[in-house]
């Protein structure tokens, strides 16, 4: 490693800190970076972390509260991903920054499981070199992810005084992203089940407010679990906008981030017993209610193929001319159509 990283990320450990090191700096470096508890080791082993200057390479070091890391990210590389001509649905655009809208199913970055045919490869198309190289690779500078099968808004840096501002802004908790959800149930402030449940409270007007901290589960890795003690902090908060059937046993929600952890929706619903529609790894197993809804509008429900979730609403500062950007994304027509059949109006 070069005595002068190229590019070199801080990190303070937090409150309550894990028992290892690695463990430790992979809840606490900002999502934004990427990196992985499992890279982190390698980077340790390899001298990429230093404390005051000195290179730390013990992944199982006891790390203490305010403690401060520097993690050198190395040069950028050449992108391997191919550059892919999919058709995007751009809603803003200019030499820093381009706002997508994007459908379910597509897959925001490459993986084993999906090398190709992901939002990456058609920016890479679409920008072609004009892209941030922040995080060790000439590759769009996305910041925050919505999963395959959620659709909306999604923003990315196509330079790197945008990608460093953007990557901020987020890290911050000052962007505002907000997204309509149609759920099992209604989130009912009068509902006693959920009062009693540990990190749960109504604000005025209704609004269910749920703070927890998340982190990986420990026998799946591919889920997120609510805990209270170590983990990530994570704030959601939910207002009903419509209720459907009788008694109600569905609703279209509104949910907004103060913090955007991964899969924080979902969880979060779940954890209060309303999980989303269609949603295969935190739905459970609950059925639509044939006799509240009716037997089309259950169908509807049963058989909707992805989870109920579109990012609706993003609102961010341009990281270079500072100027306030407010984008709108209507509900998907499939999402569009469920609201339709839970409600009677189709």
């Amino acid at each position: 490693m070069s005595d002068i990283p190229s590019q070199t990320l801080r990190v303070t450990i937090g409150p309550n800190p894990p028992d290892r090191l690695d463990k430790a700096l992979a809840r606490d470096v900002p999502e934004a970076a990427a990196l992985s508890r499992s890279r982190l080791a390698r980077m340790l082993a390899d001298g990429d972390v230093r404390q005051g200057g000195v290179v730390v390479t013990d992944a199982r070091a006891r790390p203490a509260e305010g403690a401060v890391f520097d993690i050198a990210l190395g040069a950028p590389e050449p992108v391997e991903t191919a550059a892919e001509d999919i058709a995007l649905n751009v809603i803003w655009e200019d030499a820093d920054l381009i706002v997508i809208d994007k459908p379910a199913g597509l897959v925001v970055h490459p993986a084993p499981a999906s090398p190709s045919g992901t939002l990456v490869n058609a920016l890479l198309h679409h920008c072609g070199q004009t892209l941030s190289g922040v995080g060790g690779e000439r590759r769009p500078g996305i910041v925050h992810r919505i999963d395959k099968d959620t659709s909306g808004l999604l923003v990315a840096a196509k330079s790197d005084r945008a990608h460093h501002g953007l990557a901020a802004q987020f890290e911050k908790h000052t962007v505002n992203r907000r997204y309509l959800a149609v759920v099992h149930g209604v989130p009912d402030a009068n509902d006693p089940r959920i009062h009693g449940t540990k990190g749960t409270n109504f604000e005025p007007g209704g609004i269910l407010k749920i703070t927890t901290q998340l982190a990986r589960h420990k026998h799946d890795r591919q889920r997120q679990a609510v805990l209270f003690h170590g983990g990530r902090h994570a704030v959601t908060r939910i207002r009903v906008i419509e209720g459907f059937g009788t008694p109600p046993a569905a609703a279209l929600v509104e949910c907004w981030l103060e913090t955007g952890r991964t899969h924080q929706i979902r969880v979060h619903l779940a954890h209060v017993g309303h999980g989303l529609i269609g949603d295969a790894i935190y739905g459970g197993r609950r059925k639509p209610a044939v006799r509240a809804l009716g037997e089309a509008a259950a169908a509807a429900a049963m058989t909707f193929p992805r989870q109920a979730l579109h990012a609706a609403t993003l609102g961010l500062v341009h990281p270079v001319t500072g100027a306030r950007l407010e984008f709108e994304s209507p509900l998907p027509d499939d999402m569009a159509t469920l609201v339709s059949r839970l409600s009677g109006r189709a």
